[in-house]
C-alpha cells in the first residue's frame, strides 16, 4: 500500500508564546527518505512528534493520504505511522521477540492477545533486519545499537508503511551508525516512507535523501540535498565554517570543517 504524508503550514509554539517553528510544508511518499537536519534544540523532535500525532500543532495540519490526522484515532494513525524514539528505556524484561510483537497492538482489540500470525510477522521483521539471533534475549540486556535495530523491527511488525525515526544513530558507535543507515536505505527500497532526524549532514549525503532544514532564523528549506545543502547554509546552521568536498575514491561528497 502506498502512503503519502503531507504537512501544510505546520506551526508549533509552547504556551502560545515561544514559537518553535512555523509555515512548515512538505510531503513524503512511499519509497522516499526525508532527513530533518539541524543542530540540537532547533525543533526537529518537536516536528517529528507533531507528524506522529504525539503532539498537537498550533497551526496547520498533517494529512495521510489526504485525510487530516486530527480526525483519525490513535489506533488508525499507528496502523500507518511507526515511531522510533531516540531513547528507549526498557522497563520490562521482555524477550526481544515479545517486544517486537507489541508492535501488533494497533491491530488488536482492547483485550485481545497476539496470535500466531503476529508472532510470525515479528519473526519476519527480525529476519528482515538480520537480527533474528537476538530473538530470545532479554531486550533489557542488549546493546544500544541492537536496541535501536529492535525498535525498527517493532515498527515493521506494526505494519506501518511510514516510519518516523528520531536520531536513530544517536549514542551509536560508527559501525552501528552505518548498519542503521543501511537499514533505512533498504526499507526505502522496499517501499517504506522514512523520515528521520539527524544533526549530521554527512548522513544526508550518504543516504542521498531529501532534506528538510529549520535554520537559526526559523526559516524552512526543503528539497533535494544537492539543491539545499550549500556550504553557506551549513556554516550558518552550525556556527562554524563547513566545506562540501567531492571524494574521488567513493564518488560522493562529504561535509568537513577545513580546520580547527
Amino acid at each position: 500500500m502506498s502512503v503519502q504524508m503531507r504537512l501544510e503550514d505546520l506551526g508549533f509554539s509552547y504556551n502560545g508564546t515561544r514559537q518553535i517553528f512555523s509555515d512548515i510544508s512538505f510531503e513524503v511518499n512511499s519509497g522516499e527518505i526525508v532527513c530533518l537536519l539541524g543542530p540540537n534544540g532547533i525543533g526537529k523532535t518537536t516536528l517529528l512528534t507533531c507528524m506522529a500525532k504525539l503532539r498537537e500543532p498550533n497551526e496547520g495540519r498533517v494529512l495521510i493520504n489526504g485525510e487530516d490526522v486530527a480526525n483519525l484515532s490513535t489506533k488508525d494513525v499507528a496502523r500507518v505511522i511507526g515511531y522510533v524514539p531516540q531513547t528507549l528505556l526498557p522497563s520490562f524484561d521482555f524477550t526481544v521477540l515479545d517486544y517486537v510483537v507489541t508492535g501488533s497492538a494497533p491491530w488488536l482489540g482492547t483485550f485481545e492477545k497476539p496470535k500466531a500470525e503476529h508472532y510470525d510477522r515479528a519473526e519476519q521483521a527480525l529476519s528482515q533486519l538480520e537480527i533474528e539471533h537476538l530473538r530470545d534475549k532479554a531486550y533489557t540486556r542488549i546493546s544500544t545499537g541492537e536496541l535501536q535495530q529492535v525498535s525498527i523491527a517493532r515498527a515493521i511488525a506494526q505494519q506501518s508503511r511510514l516510519i518516523l525515526m528520531d536520531e536513530p544513530t544517536a549514542h551509536l558507535d560508527h559501525g552501528n551508525q552505518i548498519k542503521v543507515l543501511r537499514i533505512v536505505k533498504d526499507l526505502a527500497a522496499q517501499g517504506y516512507g522514512i523520515v528521520l532526524t539527524t544533526h549530521n549532514p554527512d548522513q544526508v549525503l550518504l543516504l542521498e535523501a531529501m532534506v528538510a532544514v529549520i535554520d537559526r532564523q526559523a526559516l524552512f528549506h526543503f528539497g533535494n540535498w544537492q539543491d539545499i545543502l550549500t556550504e553557506k547554509l551549513l556554516s550558518e546552521l552550525y556556527g562554524v565554517e563547513m566545506r562540501l568536498i567531492e571524494v574521488e575514491g567513493i564518488q560522493r561528497k562529504i561535509c568537513v570543517a577545513p580546520k580547527l
